[in-house]
């Protein structure tokens, strides 16, 4: 696959899925845009792509959205593919105190700044018949987690979302894919502080809900998004990939 002259916009590009998808777009040879909000851990990513355009930016914020997508075209002159891997996982029971709180802060980033960018992003789209990939979860499709109900219920609408924007956009020449990722070895356990011989007893424990019995890394989902993002997938819109390890089809 080859991207020259692509260019890419990969929100959430600090660490995790977002970054290997970055990194891979770039050794593709696309030129790309690195968004996220912690300005260190953006430049070390930024280190591993050729020459990207830096936007230290939050997602939420309705003028930083503007301001991604306007300095992505100002910068390059086009956008290609947008990719929206920005999310976050806020964990909270129905019965508790700060469930509305956890609820709209999961839907803001996971689900409304998806559609706010997606909006700005798409006339650009249009006119290089170009392309948008959503990052979704297995959450989507199957709780895993008794006290993440917002975090499942936004993800249900991103797909649903992706499904919406492909009908509407099909005959501009557009395609809108998901992917579903589900146990992947990210930074969140090492954001908690945990140490290795801490972290790695619970992607055991994670094993165990997969059917194949492992975790995935974040470059095996970069992979299946640079795919669909290209002429390969041109055949392919309006799909969710899971990317589960066989969560979905387990047999307990």
């Amino acid at each position: 696959m080859n991207f020259d002259g692509k260019v890419v916009l990969v929100t959430g590009s600090s660490s995790g899925i977002g970054a290997a998808i970055a990194i891979q777009f770039s050794q593709l040879g696309a030129k790309v845009s690195l968004v996220a909000r912690n300005e260190k851990k953006l430049n070390e990513v930024a280190k591993k792509c050729k020459d990207p355009l830096v936007i230290i930016a939050d997602v939420t914020k309705e003028d930083d959205a503007k301001r991604i997508v306007a300095d992505t075209v100002k910068h390059y002159g086009q956008l290609d593919v947008l990719v929206n891997s920005a999310g976050i996982c806020v964990g909270a029971s129905i019965l508790a105190e700060n469930t509305m709180k956890a609820y709209d802060q999961v839907m803001a980033t996971n689900l409304r700044a998806i559609v706010h960018l997606t909006h700005l992003a798409a006339p650009h789209i249009i006119k290089t018949k170009g392309n948008i990939v959503n990052i979704s979860s297995i959450s989507a499709l199957r709780t895993i987690s008794k006290e993440g109900f917002a975090y499942n219920t936004a993800k249900a609408g991103l797909d649903h979302f992706t499904r919406s924007i492909a009908a509407e956009l099909a005959s501009s020449g557009v395609r809108v894919n998901a992917v579903n990722p589900g146990m992947v070895k990210t930074d969140l356990l090492t954001n908690m502080g945990l140490p290795e011989e801490q972290r790695e007893p619970i992607y055991e424990f994670m094993k165990t809900f997969t059917a194949q019995k492992r975790v995935s890394d974040p470059e095996e989902i970069a992979e299946v998004v640079v795919f669909l993002a290209s002429d390969k997938a041109k055949a392919i819109t309006g799909a969710n990939y899971l990317c589960d390890n066989g969560v979905s089809v387990k047999v307990d």
